[in-house]
């Protein structure tokens, strides 16, 4: 299964990087609080000890947060892989928990200045009360994301009007998957489930846009076994995400789908007639390049004039150079569509906003189109808030 000669032990995401100094942070933040109100009634050696235990458990959740980082520190302290996904998961969660309760506490704090040394004591012991339970909130809602929300598969069917699109395809239903992730996070079971509610949609076209596993080691083969259980009249069709990079999977990811049935397109592409119509699906590998320009480079060599061409890619960033080469319609994944999103004033506020603009939904640049769907399974942190796992179906209008 080895493919290429990237290092499978660090795996390169920003937002975990940046991560891991907010929980730093945030937990000194908490420790000098816990420790101030503690330091209140105990003294000596309990004072000392509360000291040494806020230490020990800051310097812990670092360690544990590592893994998610890089799996090769599990590895080097005789962590199993399975166990330091859930390890390292279980400390994102915290991390964002404790960002999360800071950010209420110093919000509880800078109210609390503002009443005057004669406000009521109750009102005051109520405003302590209330900033408790505030703080606790995030954790709560971590709570429900991973055990209700992580699996509350939905389906979304929306049209997508298309300048051009030839009569023949007029209608046509194309469902997409993507960001699977099975994992120690998503069961086999729960993923089946997914396929399950996906086969009954009968779509024309199915398509899924990589990530079908998080790192090596996970079950790659039972992700494609239940991909294999999907139906659809010309077929399923996918391309490859970052994290069958990561893993060094790829080709084995190809030949293993083509056995059941599934085509994943690497830089290639298929012409599917539907009546007298022809659409052009074609899917490129994970595009990861410092420099944008260099976005789907030769790519535009696999349009084909006439028909409708639709691209598969992974990372939704490319969307502005595939409008620019011709491509009608894009499917992309990546983002989870935010996998953690809090709407302030009518915006959705979530961690992928600061690395991309094409969090979720539909985007539009001339007679281009683009759907990044929310996917499937959960990355770094078990659980989704706000963004709920999507079954996508699209359906093709013309304009």
């Amino acid at each position: 299964m080895e493919d290429g000669k990237r290092d499978v032990g660090v795996t390169d995401h920003p937002v975990i990087d940046s991560g891991l100094a907010a929980l730093i942070v945030a937990q000194w933040w908490i420790s000098r609080e816990v420790l101030r109100r503690v330091g209140r009634r105990w003294k000596g050696w309990r004072l000392a000890s509360a000291r040494a235990a806020a230490c020990l458990f800051g310097c812990a959740a670092a360690v544990c947060y590592s893994f998610s980082r890089s799996p090769a520190a599990a590895s080097f302290l005789g962590v199993s892989r399975p166990v330091a996904t859930v390890i390292g998961g279980i400390a994102m969660g915290y991390a964002v928990g404790a960002v999360a309760a800071m950010c209420v506490g110093l919000a509880v704090r800078a109210v609390a200045k503002h009443l005057n040394a004669e406000t009521d004591a109750g009102r005051r012991r109520a405003l302590n009360v209330a900033g408790t339970l505030a703080m606790a909130s995030p954790f709560v809602a971590l709570g429900y994301g991973a055990l209700v929300q992580r699996t509350d598969f939905r389906v979304r069917e929306l049209d997508v009007p298309l300048p051009g699109l030839p009569a023949g395809l007029d209608g046509l239903r194309v469902l997409h998957l993507s960001d699977i992730h099975l994992s120690a996070f998503l069961t086999e079971r729960e993923l089946a489930r997914a396929i399950d509610a996906a086969r009954e949609l009968r779509p024309h076209l199915a398509v899924v846009t990589g990530d079908l596993i998080t790192s090596a080691g996970d079950p790659l083969d039972a992700c494609i076994r239940q991909l294999g259980r999907l139906r659809a009249d010309a077929g399923v069709f996918g391309c490859l995400g970052n994290h069958e990079h990561y893993a060094r999977v790829e080709n084995y990811a190809v030949r293993a789908a083509a056995a059941v049935g599934v085509r994943l397109l690497r830089g290639s592409a298929r012409r599917l007639r539907f009546g007298d119509s022809i659409l052009n699906l074609a899917g490129v590998d994970y595009q990861a390049f410092p420099d944008k320009r260099d976005y789907l480079r030769g790519a535009d060599r696999l349009i084909v004039p006439g028909a409708c061409n639709v691209l598969l890619s992974h990372n939704p960033d490319v969307f502005p150079a595939a409008a620019r080469q011709g491509w009608n319609l894009q499917f992309s994944g990546h983002t989870h569509g935010g996998q953690v999103t809090v709407e302030i004033f009518d915006q959705s506020i979530s961690p992928a906003r600061f690395s991309t603009p094409y969090v979720y939904g539909l985007f539009r640049s001339g007679a281009s189109a683009a759907y990044v769907t929310r996917g499937i399974g959960t990355l770094g942190i078990p659980a989704r808030i706000g963004a709920p796992p999507e079954i996508a179906v699209l359906r093709l209008r013309k304009a």
